[in-house]
């Protein structure tokens, strides 16, 4: 039995000596590398922080101690040293979850995958602990250097220097890298601490001086280690950083060093105050193939062979929507100088890399500030020129204030091009792309699309950059385009019609990638002898005068979306209906509005009936109870089962 396997909880390490640490965490990246290379997943971040996390659980008491991740990719080690080292069905339902989640263990406080929030997040905790009469229970943020770029963790930090009497230790997690290499300002000055010639000299110079004594030079040379730091940081000037802020700072240290881990938490640990401690690690640390990945030292992979890193797997069947995208504004940017891309530390994620190669001083990469990206964006509108910020669907959650008062209140000409949106799988419920339509059309004038293909991709991202006076959204699925779902014509306002029946029982409004699903719909209810017209509005905010005229020649509406029902399209749809005085029934189908858990997509719309079978019944159902007349009526005692196939 290997060590990591008699590890059962946090307590199990103490028992440990220092060699068996170091095997241990052998043992941790060897588990790591094999298991994430079967499911996909986080991979170089958590190589990145195995002696780290095992110097916290060492010093710390989790789950007394409260152990806050930022943002939790960074996990997977605190799972198995929680006694969660079962990773065969990793991010896919019924498995263990891809980030922190509270339903499996009493060791994971926060769920929320979104960056920059554990230190507001320890603010709270600790101070909680102070006023329930807790004080001696400690709390421990883990928060990497890319978080450092959220204004949200210089908010914290503000209020964190306010009251300091609390037993509260943040642990910044350096690497230099947050999806990709951290930027900005702050950046550079850790990396002038990270790279600076008295650090790094002074570092390796003695270790290898005192590793000429053997093991005896070795242990002076760990214990000196701790004065070094407390040298090193003055000599870098690093503490002067945070005096101002009046929170102890302690490092730089050998992130990899459990020893001097452990040093550096112990005196945190017991200053009784706020503290912060530096660790220098590497991402992707033990593994060659993610040490060589220049894009993002294999943040986040798919099923790969694990002794070369190399994807495995079936094709993709087709380009990526993000690919698509990629190509076509770095196309368009080469005749329309106003183009500007901004993006919040996904350059390549959200496919701006391409246009930074053509055009470097036209795309800007502001960090994990998403705020900040749109409030800039509107003040280069102001300047004349044309911002696309690219962001994940889940991420513009985050920056609806500037979206509606700094863009949509003064009407700048700013377009959010939104990866991942809808179902996004294996990363769960704070990376679904599903609250974004509801969201965003509250905001007056703007104007949000859908496009069902690469070329209808290509065509709204084009009508986009030609609106100067409102805020424009295009959003798509992650994952390949598929093939192309053309229309039998197009409607004068831009409405395409993608099934027109002479019969008008049903029209079905299908919102973006939904075509396909509405178009099997279509078939299944037309062996029923229902006739139904599938149309794409493209555009679904506003609504299209042709999609009210459509409507108006129908019995009944159903609409088709990716996102939550609540205030989605559908809603919208109805109240422009009643508006306009038509009165066709119309039935709103989309997500639910509730925390959709991890799994692959296909399995969490089948949970929630978002199925051809599962709506073709359901219209059946509503035909037959509305008595509307078709062609080929229904029977009333059929076996909808056997009409429609099983679920």
């Amino acid at each position: 039995m290997t060590l990591l396997e008699q590890i059962t909880g946090p307590r199990d390490l103490d028992a440990l000596s220092p060699e068996q640490l170091v095997v241990l965490a052998a043992e941790v990246r060897h588990f790591l590398i094999t298991e994430v290379s079967k499911t996909g997943g986080h991979l170089g971040p958590n190589l990145g922080v195995v002696e780290l996390t095992i110097a916290i659980h060492r010093v710390f008491d989790s789950p007394r101690d409260a152990i806050v991740f930022d943002t939790g990719h960074q996990s997977y080690v605190h799972k198995l040293l929680t006694g969660r080292q079962d990773f065969s069905h990793l991010r896919e339902s019924g498995g263990l979850a891809g980030y922190p989640q509270r339903s499996e263990s009493p060791h994971d406080v926060v769920e929320s995958s979104h960056a920059s929030s554990s230190l507001s997040w320890a603010d709270g905790i600790s101070r909680a602990f102070v006023m329930t009469g807790q004080a001696d229970r400690h709390v421990v943020a883990v928060v990497g250097d890319g978080a450092l770029t959220g204004g949200m963790t210089w908010e914290a930090l503000n209020n964190i220097s306010d009251d300091n009497d609390r037993n509260l230790v943040i642990v910044v997690n350096d690497n230099g890298r947050s999806y990709a290499p951290t930027i900005g300002g702050m950046a550079r000055y850790l990396n002038s601490v990270r790279t600076a010639a008295g650090y790094r000299d002074l570092h390796h110079s003695s270790e290898r001086l005192f590793s000429h004594f053997g093991a005896a030079g070795r242990a002076i040379y760990r214990g000196a280690r701790g004065g070094m730091h407390g040298f090193l940081s003055r000599l870098t000037n690093n503490e002067a950083l945070y005096s101002n802020l009046e929170i102890k700072y302690i490092g730089p240290i050998d992130g990899h060093d459990v020893h001097a881990m452990e040093q550096a938490l112990h005196q945190a640990k017991e200053y009784h105050q706020p503290v912060i401690v530096h660790a220098i690690t590497e991402k992707g640390r033990g593994y060659e193939p993610a040490r060589a990945d220049v894009a993002d030292q294999f943040h986040a992979v798919g099923q790969i062979d694990p002794e070369t890193g190399e994807p495995i797997g079936s094709a993709s069947g087709g380009p990526s929507w993000t690919s698509v995208f990629s190509d076509e504004i770095a196309r368009l940017a080469e005749t329309n100088p106003k183009i500007v891309g901004i993006t919040a530390a996904m350059l390549r994620p959200t496919g701006l890399h391409k246009l930074a190669e053509k055009f470097p001083s036209r795309v800007l990469d502001v960090g994990i500030a998403e705020q900040h990206a749109v409030t800039s964006a509107a003040g280069l509108a102001f300047g004349g020129l044309h911002p696309v910020v690219a962001l994940y669907a889940t991420f513009v959650n985050r920056a609806f204030d500037q979206v509606l008062m700094d863009v949509g209140l003064h009407r700048a000409g700013v377009t959010f091009v939104l990866d991942r949106a809808g179902v996004t799988g294996p990363d769960g419920p704070s990376h679904h792309g599903m609250w974004d339509l509801a969201i965003l059309q509250v905001v007056p004038h703007i104007r949000l699309s859908a496009p069902r293909d690469a070329e209808r991709l290509r065509e709204v991202l084009g009508e986009a950059l030609q609106v100067d006076d409102a805020p424009t959204v295009i959003r798509f699925p992650k994952g390949s385009v598929g093939g192309p779902i053309d229309a039998v014509r197009r409607m004068p306002d831009g409405v395409d019609v993608l099934r027109d029946a002479e019969q008008k029982d049903v029209l079905i409004v299908a919102v973006g990638s939904f075509a396909a699903l509405g178009l099997d719909v279509a078939e299944r209810l037309a062996a029923q002898g229902i006739g139904a017209t599938v149309i794409d509005p493209r555009w679904v905010v506003p609504v299209a005068q042709s999609v009210i005229d459509l409507a108006a020649e129908h019995r009944l509406v159903i609409t088709l979306e990716d996102g939550i029902r609540v205030g989605g399209v559908g809603t919208r749809i109805r109240q422009d209906l009643r508006a306009a005085g038509v009165d066709t029934a119309l039935t709103e189908l989309g997500l639910p509005d509730e925390f959709l858990d991890h799994g692959s997509r296909s399995e969490i719309l089948e949970k929630v009936g978002l199925t051809p079978q599962h709506i073709a019944r359901d219209v059946v159902a509503q035909v037959l109870g509305s008595r509307i007349p078709v062609a080929r009526p229904v029977p009333e005692d059929a076996d909808e089962s056997a009409q429609f196939g099983s679920r």
